[in-house]
């Protein structure tokens, strides 16, 4: 029985994983595509991970793959924003069909006017 959950999770882990590769070539700008690979990426080695904790069944296993699946969750959000950012701030062109610039009104740090405007 856990051969058959540990199949469909690393397959449904790798399926998420191809999605995130996917939407990093056919996406249309880099804030879409980041947007993309952070969520399925994350999600397909969280899958990936859990497979492996249920596979091997040992309580070291379980809590190193637990801890990956914890650092995973708390620092791809973190890095995407990040990266995000960075790629607005340089000046990296938007995707056309964007609708809504919410940083647009925001101030750059130091200016003295907060990030209110």
């Amino acid at each position: 029985m856990t051969e058959i959950v540990t199949a469909f999770l690393v397959v449904a882990g790798g399926l998420f994983s191809l999605a995130a590769g996917l939407g990093v070539l056919r996406l249309p700008d880099v804030l879409i595509r980041m947007h993309a690979s952070t969520k399925a990426g994350t999600l397909g080695c969280g899958l990936i991970l859990v497979a492996v904790a249920v596979h091997f069944g040992e309580v070291g296993i379980i809590a190193r793959a637990l801890a990956a699946i914890v650092f995973l969750l708390l620092t791809a959000p973190v890095a995407a924003h990040m990266i995000g950012r960075a790629a607005y701030r340089t000046g990296v062109p938007l995707w056309k069909g964007t609708v809504i610039d919410e940083l647009a009104r925001q101030k750059e740090p130091g200016d003295g006017k907060g990030l209110s405007g």
